[in-house]
């Protein structure tokens, strides 16, 4: 039987759906109602808000059918009016869309899915002064785009974007593709990221990646990257980065957990990043860097690189579990130098390593090439060599000390070639160190004897003093 309630209209009806009022209140008197006044107050709120709910717009949720057209148009209205559009919980099939300047797309998180249908890309912005996307599944479906597309979602020269609590899955590509753009990304899971990394970050302009989860990635993790050496300034702090490969191979190219190439002040902080194929975190040519506050556990080969040219490093307060060499600071024939390295925790550094490399050791837990201090780590494990300072003729103004090295082979390789600068080597604690405590070589030979139970080293360059020996 029908059932009428007096003075119920369908905002009354819906604004107390949506408050949890029960219909008889609802339906009570003018007086009764205007005195609750909950569904009138709550629905003054979503006026103001002014969002577009997609659903009042023909999308449907959980329908088969490919819906971009719908949304595509959705979305311009809103763009035009600036408002903000959301889409109910369901599954929705799109391709090739376009997000306008002024985009703001909210799902509920975990719940509101995108699926790629199938296209020439899936959802691309280019040019916008602002454009977020907040609580929403971005799912590729294992289908591949064009290739100036290169991901899930392809943001180009934004002056503001914002990714927020969504998920992006299923890439066949990258997941995330932002370039020459301002903003952040937060808050979001990216994984499965089939042919390449879950994020990469192209000439930004003032980008904070924080507090995401990317997993499962077969070429990289998070990287950022620019064409030329510059300013770059990303924030890359809080993530968890897991299980990346190195499908394409190679030496240190893929594989690495957050990767900066040729962008300067950078901020890698506060990570943990696990089972990398290569690195979990690699600067390459990045000057003025900070590496701090992360853990690095069981990376295939460096744990933490700073190599090329760089001019400028901080790597302070990193734990370091496993890898064939623990951080690296390296390529002063190639100019870089520069760094401060401490209070690290480096231990389980071992030799295997996931390629053949009969010229260059592994096994190593600190190495160091140019102007560079190397206080305060402790460095348990190290397979080969505590600490390597220099390599060949690449040896200058390098400190260490007050380091504590535990059971590696020897505890501190120190290059003796001609030519190479002035390096110190005092006050460290070294156990257990079986093929000596300080010795010097000439590349991978050995050439001296136990230097640390020397009165004097021998060499010009290289003061060692008050080191500690068992």
């Amino acid at each position: 039987m029908k059932r009428n309630l007096p003075g119920l209209s369908r905002r009354m009806f819906l604004g107390a759906t949506a408050a949890g009022l029960p219909l008889s209140v609802v339906g009570a008197s003018n007086a009764t109602a205007a005195n609750l006044g909950a569904a009138g107050e709550l629905f003054t709120m979503a006026d103001l808000r002014g969002s577009v709910n997609a659903a009042e717009h023909g999308l449907i949720p959980g329908t088969i059918d490919n819906q971009s057209r719908r949304l595509q148009a959705v979305l311009e209205r809103a763009a035009e009016e600036d408002k903000p559009v959301f889409l109910p919980p369901g599954i929705y099939f799109v391709s090739n869309i376009t997000l306008p300047d002024r985009t703001r797309l909210s799902g509920v998180p975990g719940a509101t899915r995108l699926v790629f249908a199938g296209g020439s890309h899936f959802l691309i912005s280019e040019n916008a002064k602002h454009v977020e996307l907040t609580g929403l599944v971005i799912d590729g479906a294992n289908r591949g785009v064009e290739s100036y597309a290169e991901a899930n979602l392809r943001i180009s020269n934004a002056e503001r974007a914002v990714i927020d609590n969504c998920q992006v899955l299923g890439s066949v590509e990258k997941g995330i593709h932002i370039d020459r753009s301002r903003g952040r990304i937060t808050r979001s899971l990216i994984s499965g990221a089939g042919g390449d990394c879950g994020i990469y970050a192209l000439e930004s302009r003032g980008l904070s990646i924080t507090d995401n989860e990317v997993s499962s990635c077969s070429n990289g993790g998070i990287l950022v990257h620019r064409w030329q050496p510059g300013e770059d300034g990303t924030i890359v702090t809080g993530n968890r980065v897991s299980n990346i490969g190195a499908l394409n191979g190679g030496t240190g190219q893929w594989g690495n957990g957050i990767n900066v190439f040729r962008a300067h002040s950078v901020m890698v902080a506060n990570n943990h990043v696990s089972d990398c194929a290569f690195s979990a975190i690699r600067s390459n040519a990045g000057s003025n860097v900070q590496i701090t506050g992360n853990h690095c556990l069981r990376s295939g080969e460096t744990a933490i690189y700073s190599e090329f040219e760089f001019v400028g490093a901080m790597i302070a307060n990193n734990v370091v579990d496993g890898g064939a060499r623990g951080i690296s600071i390296t390529n002063f024939m190639q100019g870089g130098h520069m760094a401060v390295c401490s209070g690290n925790l480096v231990r389980n550094i071992g030799t295997v390593a996931p390629y053949e490399d009969p010229d260059h050791p592994f096994g190593d837990g600190i190495s160091a090439e140019a102007d560079t201090t190397v206080t305060g780590n402790v460095i348990e494990n190290a397979e080969r060599f505590g600490l390597m300072l220099g390599w060949g003729p690449y040896l200058r103004d390098v400190v260490a000390t007050s380091n504590v090295i535990r059971g590696s082979e020897t505890g501190v390789y120190v290059s003796v070639v001609e030519g190479v600068g002035n390096t110190v080597i005092s006050d460290n604690i070294i156990s257990g160190a079986a093929k000596g405590s300080i010795v010097g070589y000439r590349w991978q030979e050995a050439v001296t004897g136990d230097l640390a139970k020397r009165g004097r080293s021998g060499f010009d360059h290289l003061a060692i003093e008050r080191n500690s020996v068992s």
